[in-house]
């Protein structure tokens, strides 16, 4: 087997993760806007190019050996934005490509009153960014089928992890407790995202998968538990109605769903973080829930 070279458009939050987990230390590109988040990058493992919305000589030259190719750019108005520019490439100019794998989210499924979804669940986006997501998604997916590859689309719940989650916020003074009755999400750590991403892509498995923990739960139970966790006292609940929250934000919250994982479980995921109980816990033991570097509990 010819060795495995993977390149990552977007490599953000998630696509460190990944790199992290590179245990057999395979070769990683991956793409930012700007030069100046370059080194953080290569302390992740991966090697830096820089992605603008064109298509250069470097970024030519990383595609043509690729055989794994991960997505994490979000799509706009002008549709995906990889598509757009490498759209061509990956048809007539990558012939060692073997696996595509596109991170999209679970808002494709948009609102469903609290019930249960999975894969085969109607998608009914709220957003216009959910809207454009599910048709990014189909544009993945019909490009994999013209060319014969395999694409995975992983639809990733709330992504957390050092430095993005509870204990994090509480430290900061910026966690809330919002209380809307009923109101659940679903989360994922970003070492499952990457685990997630790194056994489909080790076996070149298609299809569509939710990315997400066992158990979706309350926001507000989420920050308490955090709290108990460093023997603080946790914010006060504030009623939804009253909260001061951004577009966005209220948005999110329009949207109530539970999300099932049973496909990425058939395919032979087990996961390290199975709530958010069990990561807070961990992170919290190990120090590393700031910024993934061990220290001491608290920093006073």
């Amino acid at each position: 087997m010819s060795e495995r070279r993977f390149f990552i458009f977007g490599a953000g939050y998630s696509g460190k993760a990944f790199a992290r987990a590179n245990t057999q230390h395979a070769p990683i590109f991956g793409t930012t806007r700007v030069p100046e988040k370059f080194e953080a990058l290569r302390s992740a493992g991966i090697e830096p190019l820089q992605f603008d919305g064109a298509l250069s000589p470097e970024l030519g030259d990383a595609l043509v050996k690729t055989t794994h190719l991960i997505v994490s750019v979000a799509p706009d108005d002008a549709g995906d934005p990889v598509l757009n520019v490498v759209g061509d490439a990956l048809r007539q100019e990558m012939p060692a490509l073997e696996w595509i794998g596109y991170l999209s989210t679970v808002g494709v499924y948009g609102d469903h009153g609290g019930a249960w979804v999975d894969e085969a669940s109607d998608c009914r986006p709220v957003s216009k960014r959910s809207v454009m997501r599910v048709a990014a998604e189909q544009d993945w997916l019909r490009l994999g089928r013209e060319i014969g590859k395999p694409v995975a689309i992983l639809r990733l719940s709330g992504i957390y992890g050092p430095g993005r989650n509870a204990l994090a916020n509480l430290e900061e003074g910026t966690a809330r407790r919002l209380v809307k009755p009923g109101q659940v999400f679903n989360r994922i750590h970003c070492d499952d995202v990457a685990g997630a991403l790194w056994l489909l892509a080790e076996n070149n498995l298609g299809g569509i998968f939710n990315v997400t923990d066992d158990e979706p739960a309350p926001p507000q139970d989420v920050v308490a538990y955090a709290a108990r966790l460093m023997g603080v006292q946790p914010p006060p609940e504030i009623p939804f109605e009253t909260a001061q929250l951004s577009p966005m934000a209220r948005s999110f919250y329009g949207e109530n769903k539970r999300v099932a994982n049973k496909a990425i479980k058939a395919a032979g995921y087990r996961f390290r973080f199975p709530n958010y109980r069990v990561a807070l816990e961990r992170m919290w033991a190990e120090g590393n829930w700031r910024d993934g570097a061990p220290r001491s509990p608290m920093r006073r």
